[in-house]
C-alpha cells in the first residue's frame, strides 16, 4: 500500500515503520525519496530576476530561473537575516541566526560544520551529499560525500577549486565550470541513493567579470536610472557614511572595466591585479580589451559633466552584472536540462535562491549589508514535483527557513533548536498554517568596522514597517513601506507614528528575546 502514496508520503511513513518496528531496510521504499537540488548565486537581486517583474530585469530576462517560478511557487517576499555572504551561507545551512550558528561576520570566522547542518542530517539519514562551487565559510565542507569548492571568494577566469585532496586550477570561465562539475557529479553519483546537491555560483559577486561571449551583451542597452540614484540620505546618518557609492567608491578598472586611456590596454587604478587580469591568458586579456575598447575611448573622447561621467558608470556596472546574470540562467536552463534528459525532474525538489539581495543603483550603491529592500530581499523559488502550481506566495519568509523545509521535503524531522519555519505548508497551500504564519523578522548585521563601512545594526519588519536600530550611534530609523517603498523618509521622530512606532520597538525585543540574542552583541 505504501508504494501507491507521492515521494515524501511514502518517506514519512516509512519512517513511522521504521521507529514502531524497527526495520532496517526496505529499498523499494526509500528510493522513492525525493532529491533536492539547491542552486544558490551571489548577491544576485531580484531586480535582475525577470520572474519578479522589476524594469531593469525586463531589459534582460532570465527565462530559465523563470520557468521555475512558473512550475512551481515564487516567493514576494523572502528575506535574509544577515546580508552578507558567508553568514548567509551559515544560515541557510543550519536554520539558525548568525548569532546562534556562530558565524556573524565575513572576518576570517571559522564555520563550525560540526553543529547540526542540512548536509550532516541529510548524510546521516543516508542522502549522498554534495557541494559545488562558492563555499566560503573557511572550513572544510562538513557531512559532504564529495565538494569540489573554490578558493575562498573564487575567480570568474581560470579559478582555482579545492576539492578532498588537491587544489588545481581550472581552465575556463567559472559559472560554466561549476555548471560542468555539478553534471560530472550528477553523471557519476550513487544511483542507489537519494542525492543532496549545493551548486553554488560565484556569479554574479563583484567584480562583475562577464563570460566572453557576452562581453558585449548589453553595450547598446541603457538601463533605467533608479530615482535615488542621486540620494543625499536626509535624515539617515548611517547611510551617510557608507563607502559602497557606485560612483564614488567603485574601483574604475577593477570594477568598472576603465582604462588609464583612449588605447590603452592597461585598467585605471588596478587595485588587485592578481585576481582579475592576473587570472587570464594572454590571449584572454586581449579578447577582453578588444570587446570594451569602443566603449572605453568612447568615455574619454565624449565631454561629460559629473552627473552624466555617475550615470555612465552605472550602465557599466548594470552592463556587466547583468551579462554576468545571463551565464547563471543559462546554467539554471543546462542542469534543468539535464534532471529533463536523465529522468530525474519528476523526483527532484529544484530550489533558486542567492545569499542575499543587492543594490543596482538604489540609493547610488552596489552591495549590500543593509536592513533596506534591495539588500535584506533575496529571491526564492522552488520547483516541487507534488507541487507544481505557479503560485506566488506573499508571507514574510526568511532564510532561517531553508533548513527545515528542505528537511521536511525529505521527510526528516528538524533537530531543536531551529529558529525558521518549514515552507512546506505555504507551498502545499495548507489555509489553516497561511493564516497563522508569522507576522514579522528580525535582521543582524554585525561586521562594523568594516568594508565599505556599514554601521552595525538590526531592527524588525514586518508587512507594512520596518524599524532599524544602529545601536552603537544610537540612531534609529522607521520606514512606512506602503508610503515609501524606497526608503527615503526616516519617520521614527514624527510622532504621528508614536503607536506604530511603539509597537515595532515591542516586536523588536520580542524577536530579540525569541532568539537570544545576547546584550553584548548588541554594544
Amino acid at each position: 500500500m505504501l508504494i501507491k502514496f507521492s515521494g515524501v508520503a511514502v518517506l514519512v511513513m516509512f519512517a513511522a515503520v521504521m521507529s514502531i518496528g524497527g526495520i532496517k531496510s526496505l529499498k523499494s521504499v526509500t528510493d522513492q525519496r525525493p532529491n533536492v537540488l539547491l542552486i544558490m548565486s551571489d548577491d544576485h537581486a531580484m531586480q535582475a530576476i525577470s520572474a519578479y517583474g522589476h524594469p531593469i530585469s525586463q531589459m534582460a530576462t532570465t527565462p530559465n530561473i523563470d520557468r521555475l517560478a512558473h512550475e512551481g511557487v515564487l516567493f514576494e517576499n523572502n528575506f535574509c537575516a544577515n546580508a552578507i555572504c558567508g553568514p548567509s551561507r551559515a544560515t541557510i545551512l543550519t536554520g539558525l541566526h548568525s548569532h546562534a550558528n556562530g558565524f556573524m561576520k565575513n572576518d576570517g570566522t571559522k564555520f563550525d560544520g560540526h553543529q547540526p547542518t542540512l548536509a550532516n542530517i541529510l548524510q546521516k539519514e543516508g542522502y549522498q551529499t554534495a557541494v559545488i562551487g562558492k563555499w566560503h565559510l573557511n572550513t572544510a565542507p562538513q557531512g559532504f560525500d564529495y565538494y569540489k569548492i573554490l578558493n575562498d571568494q573564487g575567480e570568474y577566469n581560470n579559478p582555482d577549486f579545492i576539492t578532498k585532496d588537491t587544489i588545481v586550477q581550472e581552465m575556463g570561465y567559472v559559472t560554466e565550470l561549476i555548471t560542468k562539475f555539478t553534471k560530472k557529479w550528477l553523471h557519476n553519483r550513487d544511483e542507489d541513493k537519494p542525492f543532496f546537491l549545493m551548486m553554488q555560483h560565484k556569479a554574479p559577486h563583484r567584480n562583475w567579470v562577464p563570460a566572453p561571449q557576452y562581453y558585449r551583451l548589453f553595450e547598446n542597452t541603457i538601463f533605467p536610472v533608479p530615482d535615488n540614484y542621486f540620494d543625499q540620505y536626509e535624515g539617515r546618518q548611517a547611510a551617510q557614511g557608507q563607502e559602497m557609492n557606485i560612483y564614488r567608491d567603485a574601483y574604475e578598472g577593477h570594477d568598472l572595466k576603465m582604462v588609464s586611456g583612449v588605447g590603452s590596454d592597461s585598467l585605471l587604478y588596478d587595485r588587485w591585479p592578481h585576481v582579475f587580469m592576473g587570472r587570464m591568458t594572454p590571449a584572454e586579456k586581449m579578447d577582453f580589451f578588444e570587446a570594451y575598447s569602443q566603449r572605453n575611448d568612447d568615455y574619454y573622447l565624449t565631454e561629460r559633466t559629473d552627473k552624466q561621467k555617475a550615470e555612465w558608470k552605472l550602465q557599466r556596472y548594470l552592463q556587466d552584472y547583468l551579462a554576468c546574470v545571463r551565464s547563471v540562467d543559462d546554467s539554471v536552463g543546462d542542469i534543468y536540462q539535464y534532471l529533463e534528459d536523465h529522468g530525474l525532474l519528476d523526483n527532484t525538489i529544484v530550489i533558486y535562491t542567492s545569499d542575499q539581495g543587492f543594490f543596482l543603483g538604489e540609493h547610488g550603491w552596489f552591495d549590500k549589508r543593509w536592513m533596506y529592500e534591495e539588500s535584506f530581499r533575496m529571491p526564492l523559488m522552488i520547483r516541487h514535483p507534488d507541487h507544481l502550481t505557479g503560485k506566488r506566495i506573499e508571507q514574510l519568509t526568511q532564510n532561517i527557513d531553508f533548513a527545515p523545509t528542505i528537511l521536511e521535503m525529505a521527510g526528516v524531522a528538524s533537530p531543536k533548536p531551529m529558529h525558521g519555519l518549514s515552507l512546506m505548508p505555504l507551498i502545499a497551500q495548507d489555509t489553516e498554517s497561511q493564516n497563522q504564519w508569522r507576522s514579522s523578522l528580525y535582521y543582524h548585521f554585525y561586521e562594523f568596522p568594516g568594508f565599505h563601512s556599514v554601521q552595525a545594526h538590526h531592527g524588525v519588519r514586518t508587512d507594512r514597517y520596518k524599524l532599524i536600530h544602529f545601536y552603537q550611534t544610537n540612531e534609529w530609523e522607521m520606514f512606512d513601506l506602503e508610503k515609501d517603498p524606497t526608503e527615503m523618509n526616516n519617520i521614527y521622530n514624527n510622532e504621528s507614528y508614536h503607536h506604530q512606532r511603539a509597537q515595532l520597538q515591542q516586536e523588536l525585543d520580542r524577536l530579540v528575546g525569541e532568539y537570544q540574542v545576547p546584550d553584548h552583541l548588541m554594544q
